[in-house]
């Protein structure tokens, strides 16, 4: 799709992990078979140029060319990852949070607050459980940012309350000492510093960072390296194992 990027950062960052993965165009997607691959995952970006709403011209195009394959492939629990942009696709095709089980539209990924593109690394930390990250404890670890428009601001408050109640609300940001905090470690003013979110089934993960930028332990700041494993290698192997599990 015209306007992604970091899809060769991920692509390294799967086959480093053990993976077999490909970069798939989405008008190929029908000829390869989705239900042949163990993992989707929708990378960073500008897709469309961000035009009429961020990732909204992406997501139509996934409906008109594969879209009940994608939900059958969400149906059979295989992980759905969409980061940044991947992230702002799936809002629009009503995958993440999907509290109402009908595909809606639930959650607005929103211009930042400073009305600026961020591009930094912040911190997160895990609120809620899921089976497909389940060991990933990323509190406290740096993680790029890289958005205008990643403001989560969900359609109403009693859906957002929904989403923190049942645990749909996976990261949040925080400051270096693991504090939720406002700007500049939640750099776009997310409600409650929302930093991801996952379907009901804890299947589709949608965040705002992300974790391909930063696989390598040269990558860490010098003071972290040796003590803290880099958020890519948590995420990924994170991946491969719940993959491992689906198939045996």
């Amino acid at each position: 799709m015209e306007g992604t990027n970091c899809e060769e950062e991920a692509f390294r960052c799967f086959l480093k992990t053990g993976f077999a993965p490909r970069i798939a165009h989405i008008n190929e997607i029908g000829n390869l078979g989705l239900q042949n691959f163990d993992v989707l995952y929708l990378p960073g970006g500008f897709s469309a140029g961000d035009y009429v709403r961020a990732g909204a011209i992406f997501a139509s195009r996934i409906r008109g060319t594969f879209g009940k394959d994608l939900s059958s492939f969400v149906d059979e629990g295989k992980p759905v990852v969409g980061i940044c942009n991947g992230f702002q696709v799936l809002t629009e095709l009503g995958l993440v949070p999907d509290l109402s089980r009908e595909g809606k539209r639930e959650v607005a990924l929103t211009t930042n607050l400073s009305n600026r593109f961020e591009c930094r690394t912040t911190f997160v930390k895990n609120t809620g459980a899921n089976k497909v990250i389940e060991d990933v404890a990323v509190s406290q670890t740096p993680i790029p940012v890289a958005h205008a428009e990643g403001r989560i601001r969900f359609l109403n408050g009693d859906l957002l309350q929904e989403a923190l109640d049942n645990g749909r609300v996976l990261f949040v940001y925080t400051d270096p000492d693991g504090n939720e905090s406002g700007y500049p470690w939640n750099p776009n003013g997310s409600e409650k510093n929302i930093a991801g979110i996952t379907n009901m089934e804890g299947n589709v993960i949608g965040m705002m960072p992300h974790p391909e930028r930063l696989y390598e332990e040269s990558q860490l700041p010098r003071n972290l390296r040796g003590k803290e494993k880099p958020v890519g290698q948590q995420f990924f192997g994170a991946l491969y194992r719940y993959a491992r599990k689906l198939m045996y």
